[in-house]
């Protein structure tokens, strides 16, 4: 698959994106013995499937109750889901940290910008007290890679991480802050900033410490809180090799190896071509070669004909778990 590998970070159209995935939809069907057996279940077999819109999404609850890989290679490392305690963890056998190395790096630099740019800072508490973090992977490589000496992650000192934010912000440093939502709450609570130049990343929900909030009021106390104007997030989880970020708004952009479908509320197994048409999220990830790069989330959505898209909340019964965690809207 060392070619694939290479061609999954060159496509540059929807035409290529289409040949790749249907090529990978047939490796990991002959090799994924559970996704094989999900896709004979429901009829959706490579001879059956001619386009992108007929390839089966395997339910992202797989990955908490079976094993999940097209290798036969050992894993390098196992990524789990976050949650509240009690719940079943996914589990994601990552086969190649190099190829998820690639594909964040490559992510960020192309929606973001170069890590080298930036001091990174990270409250990230209910990451750090857990294994298995795939984000706090994330953010300690961009952090090694950024090299700036104040890089650091905070657990609870947050009058600490208040003081750096404002160091580095009299120094004219473009500095970027990833927080866990709760977190970002408590120190905005504990103290006022005015920081209209610090690039803030919520991301992880309120993980039962606190009521959930709708995503317009959590970003507004944060905006009030920090000084900044607008508050960015990131869609990632620990099934995924890939992650979409907004640029401030509330539309996710993916990169060019990634993309989002959305199916109908109720009849999972048919996608929606209506734009801005609520629904279920499906993700296809050509870089998670070696899991599985189609996977139905148990997130509700919609998105746009230019393929930006947005999260509005979760299925009923759910587990409450990963990034994004929002109160469905009316």
């Amino acid at each position: 698959m060392e070619g694939i590998e290479e061609r999954i970070f060159r496509i540059s159209s929807a035409s290529e994106f289409d040949a790749l995935a249907l090529e990978i939809f047939r490796f990991q069907y002959r090799n994924c013995a559970v996704y094989r057996r999900y896709a004979d279940g429901i009829g959706r077999t490579p001879e059956q499937v001619h386009s992108v819109r007929e390839i089966p999404f395997l339910p992202i609850g797989f990955f908490k109750t079976h094993k999940i890989t097209s290798t036969t290679l050992p894993e390098e490392i196992i990524f789990t889901s976050s949650g509240t305690t009690g719940m079943t963890p996914s589990r994601h056998y990552v086969h190649s940290l190099a190829l998820y190395r690639r594909s964040f790096r490559e992510a960020f630099r192309e929606m973001v910008g170069d890590p080298k740019d930036f001091a990174i800072l990270a409250l990230l508490p209910s990451y750090m007290e857990r294994k298995g973090s795939s984000l706090l992977y994330m953010v300690q490589e961009l952090m090694q890679e950024s090299g700036h000496p104040m890089n650091r992650f905070y657990l609870h000192n947050l009058e600490e991480l208040g003081d750096n934010l404002e160091k580095l912000a009299a120094q004219r440093q473009r500095t970027i802050l990833f927080g866990v939502s709760y977190a970002l709450l408590d120190l905005v609570e504990q103290r006022r900033f005015s920081l209209p130049e610090l690039m803030v990343f919520e991301t992880g929900g309120m993980k039962g410490r606190r009521k959930e909030y709708l995503r317009e009021e959590l970003h507004r106390l944060l905006c009030e809180g920090l000084g900044v104007s607008s508050i960015r997030s990131e869609y990632g989880m620990a099934e995924l090799m890939s992650q979409a970020y907004t640029d401030g708004g509330e539309w996710f952009r993916c990169p060019p190896w990634m993309r989002v479908l959305i199916r109908e509320m109720y009849d999972p197994l048919t996608l929606t071509d209506a734009p801005e048409r609520k629904g279920g999220i499906n993700v296809i990830d050509l870089a998670n070669i070696y899991s599985c790069s189609f996977i139905a989330t148990q997130d509700i959505g919609d998105r746009m004909e230019d393929g930006r898209f947005r999260v509005l909340g979760r299925f009923d019964q759910a587990d409450l778990r990963g990034c994004n965690l929002l109160v469905m809207e009316d």
